[in-house]
């Protein structure tokens, strides 16, 4: 039986490979609190690498924010994402460790660049500046994981998501990113029966969202796909794998379909004076879907279920 080290598994995805991983009966999991084991600390990292000698590493650990966060830490965001990728992928080649898979971000690309976004985008432009500390960090990942590939001979994958949502999702009124945001302001506009919600920007850029069941089952499948089927679609320095639905959708219409599942009934408006932010952001899943994997859940029955999530959570999410 493989033992299978996630890391981050209290996270977001990290708790949702978790999930699958159970459903398919693998019972040889191993996993910490960041309590019991700080990535950021070499040491630590070493010593349970060599302790547990884990044959697979599935590496969902991240420091994560929206863009105050962004803003507000970029230290933060830089240092720690280092540290903590380069640990784990140096620490668990010296443990043998021949198989890893990396999660990244879709803000690994430059801002300016042809949409939908292609893998072979990457490093052509300038980053986003709010961002950019992280998206470095990311990019580092990627690159450490085909420098050892190419030096050592292992297997070290890695898959960029879009912006995921789904159960285990951040709904601080501050923190969030747009989705959850937008659930949170709907739920509480509908129950304290509110006449308008206020929406930043025209409502006309379009993001893409994808759920994170949909990102376990992604990683998953790219994880376990044979060795010459992934080189087959990738190239040894170009060897990350955008996941996405492959669809974007308006701010303003992502507004109408929360206020749909939350029972929001007034009226939603923009305020044109406030940032739009990029006009858009899709990933092209091209590749992707050339190793055989779609996405499966529908945005309207995925945001409803989040939303049955939150309430069933709301108590815990106070913030």
């Amino acid at each position: 039986m493989q033992r299978i080290y996630v890391a981050g598994h209290r996270g977001m995805v990290g708790g949702a490979i978790l999930r699958q991983l159970q459903a398919q009966g693998k019972t040889e999991i191993i996993t910490r609190t960041h309590a019991e084991l700080d990535l950021t600390s070499q040491d630590s990292v070493r010593d349970f690498m060599q302790t547990e000698r884990p044959d697979l590493v599935i590496l969902a650990a991240a420091k994560v924010g929206g863009i105050h966060a962004n803003n507000t830490y970029p230290a933060d965001f830089i240092y720690e994402n280092l540290m903590m990728q380069a640990n784990v992928i140096h620490q668990a080649f010296a443990a043998g460790v021949s198989r890893l898979l990396q999660l990244g971000s879709s803000c690994i690309y430059p801002r300016d660049i042809p949409q939908p976004m292609r893998e072979d985008a990457l490093l052509t432009g300038r980053l986003e500046p709010t961002n950019e500390p992280y998206a470095i960090a990311k990019i580092a990942g990627i690159k450490l994981c085909e420098s050892y590939n190419r030096q050592h001979g292992v297997d070290y994958r890695s898959v960029m998501p879009t912006n995921l949502y789904g159960p285990g999702d951040n709904f601080h009124p501050e923190n969030s990113h747009v989705l959850p945001a937008l659930i949170r302001r709907f739920h509480e506009a509908a129950q304290t029966h509110q006449d308008e919600v206020v929406i930043w920007g025209t409502g006309i850029p379009k993001r893409e969202f994808l759920h994170v069941d949909d990102m376990a089952a992604a990683s998953l499948y790219v994880l376990d796909l044979p060795k010459h089927d992934y080189d087959a679609q990738t190239q040894p320095m170009l060897s990350h794998i955008n996941v996405g639905s492959g669809h974007d959708i308006a701010i303003l219409e992502l507004a109408r379909i929360v206020a749909r599942i939350t029972g929001f009934t007034g009226e939603i408006r923009t305020d044109p004076t406030k940032p739009d932010g990029t006009p858009r952001k899709l990933m092209d899943v091209s590749r992707l879907a050339a190793m055989g994997w779609r996405a499966q859940i529908d945005l309207e029955e995925g945001i409803a279920g989040t939303y049955q999530w939150y309430l069933s959570n709301i108590k815990d999410l106070r913030g």
